[in-house]
């Protein structure tokens, strides 16, 4: 069999992007039109949403208890290991694809192509995740917060047929569709479809709103914060006492053992893919205007700013309402309800925060998607631009975006947010987050022995000891994770051989050898080393 393993060289990998220190934009390419500010904003509006606004009460309410804050510690204290990596791999290749594009430059084709079909999993599902989560609350703000009424039928179309959902007179059925999840996906592909410039746009404003909300929530919670509810371990003392001691919990109908220091160690895992969102910047490394400068400001930036707001989300979220109450797909508007109550405000009061609070967790939860989605789609346009899937590297002709890759990736997360339940797909994107983190953190020290000299705008510290730790770290958390959730990311990865060895290796760019795109028009610069 041909080498599985030939790469990208380094030297001349740059050539199909153009020179990004004159804004170079070559005919057929992505347009550079992103600057640290928005690199920065649509890594915030990535990671600030998921964990936050829906799988933070989930982890909390099943896994960590209050100790669910010390899952967050964890997830970004690894997350600094591999975004470290992250920014010296974006500024050293600014091209699309993220850690697949890295990996074809590092560790060969077959390795490229594994990590290119874990992204896929990881931002797809991310964003059917996301569009759940966005469907609560946009059910908990017109029904609950505007008094809007439903009937029985419209309820069943806020959930999938395999959940549930509680009717007027109580009874509880299985849902039909979740209608809200299918249309916000169709709508955001349509805005990404306008334009990169627009969607930033967009998610700039969102951003600017949704942290400001965020911030009078933990305003307004932190002076009603009952310390009770965090002594989930009356027998323990010190900080130990936020995790609870191990127990059955019951989730979707079954029982499980869960909390203690595992149950924490596991909530890291199922909040992980949160912190995708500098991982999201790397994908449109190819877009930005300075990406030497601007990239390791927006993957860092982002991740530091995100994981405060996040610590200081899960104290209070824990501190007002008891972790057991948690467990639905929009905590924060329970919590929400529950500072309102404490504070003793009058209706009118009642309302508007209620309205503010929930408006922005909306708001929120749409840039994840509209990011999620943005990724999804640069990664199709990678691989396909290196022959291993096909018609994803087409670009529309007036907008300049790559709107095949676009509408596929929208129409698949509109099926499945309809549905497929949220706590099923969430895991499953923790799983491929960590596994394209251990690839680019593995990358670094390959790099440095392959290519000593080559010019790196950004560097990471201490890389014989930040890089493999990053690596062991991902790895670590990855054991936490519930055995189903291993069997999915193994069957889709045996999908991904059969797709690969059916069409991509015999599809591949690079194994034509000619050094050019699948068009023929323009060179690519690319050889086997």
């Amino acid at each position: 069999m041909r080498n599985l393993f030939i790469k990208k060289d380094l030297n001349r990998l740059l050539a199909d992007a153009g020179d990004p220190n004159v804004g170079e934009h070559k005919p057929g390419s992505l347009k550079r039109t992103l600057g640290a500010f928005n690199l920065t904003t649509l890594g915030i509006g990535a990671i600030i949403g998921a964990g936050i606004f829906s799988l933070t009460g989930t982890a909390a309410a099943y896994y960590a208890g209050p100790g669910i804050v010390y899952s967050f510690i964890i997830g970004g204290i690894l997350c600094a290991f591999a975004g470290l990596c992250y920014a010296e791999m974006a500024a050293m290749v600014p091209l699309s694809g993220s850690a697949y594009t890295y990996s074809y430059a590092t560790m060969g084709e077959l390795m490229a192509w594994i990590i290119g079909w874990d992204l896929i999993l990881e931002y797809a599902f991310a964003a059917v995740t996301v569009s759940a989560a966005w469907s609560g609350y946009f059910i908990s703000l017109m029904h609950k917060t505007l008094g809007i009424p439903f009937s029985d039928f419209m309820f069943q179309l806020t959930k999938g047929p395999w959940e549930t959902v509680t009717l007027n007179s109580g009874a509880v059925v299985h849902g039909i569709w979740n209608l809200p999840a299918t249309l916000i996906a169709l709508v955001l592909t349509v805005i990404l479809i306008k334009g990169t410039k627009e969607s930033a746009l967009l998610n700039n404003i969102i951003v600017v709103v949704k942290v400001a909300v965020i911030l009078a929530f933990i305003g307004f919670g932190w002076s009603v914060i009952d310390p009770h509810n965090w002594i989930a371990n009356p027998g323990v003392s010190g900080l130990g006492a936020l995790v609870p001691p191990v127990a059955p919990s019951l989730r979707n109908g079954a029982n499980f053992l869960s909390y203690g220091w595992s149950g924490v160690l596991t909530g890291a895992g199922v909040v992980f893919f949160a912190y995708i969102g500098f991982d999201a910047v790397s994908t449109t490394a190819q877009e930005a205007r300075n990406p030497q400068r601007d990239m390791p400001i927006g993957i860092l930036g982002s991740l530091v700013i995100c994981t405060i707001l996040y610590i200081l989300m899960a104290l209070v979220m824990t501190g007002v309402v008891p972790y057991k109450e948690l467990g639905v797909p929009d905590p924060v508007a329970v919590g929400v309800d529950r500072i309102v109550q404490l504070r003793g405000w009058g209706v009118v009061a009642q309302k508007g925060f209620g309205f503010t609070i929930k408006l922005a967790a909306l708001s929120g939860l749409t840039s994840v998607i509209l990011v999620m989605l943005l990724g999804q789609t640069r990664i199709f346009y990678a691989m396909s631009r290196d022959g291993l899937l096909p018609w994803f590297d087409k670009l529309h002709k007036k907008n300049h975006t790559p709107h095949i890759a676009s509408l596929t990736t929208g129409t698949f997360v509109a099926i499945c947010g309809g549905c497929m339940p949220m706590s099923l797909v969430g895991e499953l994107v923790s799983i491929g987050t960590l596994l394209a983190f251990v690839f680019v953190c593995i990358g670094i020290p390959i790099l440095r022995v392959r290519h000593p000299n080559a010019k790196r705008p950004f560097k990471t510290p201490l890389p014989w000891v930040v890089a493999p730790l990053g690596a062991l770290s991902c790895l670590f958390v990855m054991t936490g994770l519930p055995i189903d959730t291993w069997l999915r990311l193994l069957i889709w990865l045996v999908i991904g051989f059969v797709v690969y060895f059916t069409y991509g290796i015999h599809n591949s760019v690079l194994r034509k050898g000619a050094g050019a795109t699948k068009s023929g028009k323009t060179k690519v610069g690319m050889a086997i080393t």
